[in-house]
């Protein structure tokens, strides 16, 4: 990606951003909305903006009413950032974030029951008496 693709598209992603921020009067878009990515193809034309969008229930609902007004997004976009042409906006749902937190909550589950393992295995060597603690007499004093 050219540098200057990489700048239109920052520009865009704070721009949506502000927008989004100050709601829109569609009763379909709810929730809190994130953007977390914008990517723009190489002729410039089309930019897809990947958000995210909690909870979890209104996501379809709100990413076809964003597409639904992408139009008058486009619009306020291009009043906050000076492009010679617009891309047309599309909107999608980010599902890298949640497949991401439900790995890394596989993994804490994984260590969780390791530690546990470990720490059962441990109580149970401590409990057992160690090999040549057989007398009962205590410490010995070796003589002088």
């Amino acid at each position: 990606m050219s540098r200057r693709i990489e700048q239109m598209a920052a520009a865009i992603e704070r721009a949506v951003q502000e927008v989004l921020a100050r709601k829109l009067a569609d009763p379909r878009i709810s929730g809190l909305i994130t953007v977390t990515g914008v990517r723009i193809a190489g002729d410039e034309t089309v930019a897809t903006i990947k958000v995210s969008i909690l909870p979890e229930s209104k996501q379809e609902l709100t990413v076809h009413g964003l597409n639904h007004a992408s139009e008058h997004i486009r619009r306020e976009v291009g009043e906050r950032i000076r492009i010679r042409r617009m891309p047309r906006l599309e909107f999608e749902l980010d599902t890298h974030l949640k497949k991401e937190a439900q790995a890394l909550a596989a993994i804490a589950k994984i260590a969780q029951e390791r530690a546990e393992s470990e720490s059962e295995s441990e109580s149970a060597s401590t409990s057992e008496p160690a090999p040549g603690a057989d007398e009962a007499d205590g410490p010995s004093e070796s003589p002088r």
